[in-house]
């Protein structure tokens, strides 16, 4: 990865504001299925950790701890779990480890917080979602959700 500074974000920063740019440049990406741009109350009680290159936010990851409910079969009722809700790069930057980075990042900064990190992804290329998550970050896959329009 180049050089990017790593940094916990403020809900009502003006790096927020600059967070809240890049959701709706994900929404009009259209890499996601049903993805729409965050607005600021979505950003209120997250976690929000950034990575800065010349000053310029080109990623993010947001989430929040919570406690795992209907997970039984992966770990005990009520667990803390830092639930990634999103984490995006800006498209000329991917594949140059920033998504990693921030989610290696967040893990060090919510671990005496959460005992796992969970997430639901959503991506129109499941292959580069698997590659990422489960082969780069050395997550298990516990449920898919499928669907096929009639």
């Amino acid at each position: 990865m180049d050089s990017a500074a790593l940094r916990e974000i403020a809900p009502d920063s003006c790096e927020a504001q600059e967070l809240l740019k890049l959701s709706a440049q994900w929404e009009e990406e259209n890499s996601c299925y049903g993805y729409r741009k965050n607005g600021p109350s979505d950003l209120a009680g997250r976690r929000i950790f950034g990575a800065f290159e010349d000053g310029a936010l080109t990623g993010y990851l947001l989430g929040t701890v919570e406690k795992s409910q209907s997970m039984r079969s992966i770990m005990p009722e009520n667990t803390p779990c830092f639930e990634v809700e999103e984490l995006y790069v800006r498209p000329e930057r991917r594949s140059a480890g920033l998504g990693a980075a921030l989610f290696r990042y967040a893990q060090e900064q919510v671990g005496q917080e959460a005992a796992y990190i969970t997430l639901s992804a959503v991506s129109k290329n499941y292959r580069a979602l698997l590659r990422f998550y489960v082969e780069e970050l050395g997550m298990e896959l516990w449920s898919a959700r499928l669907f096929k329009r009639l």
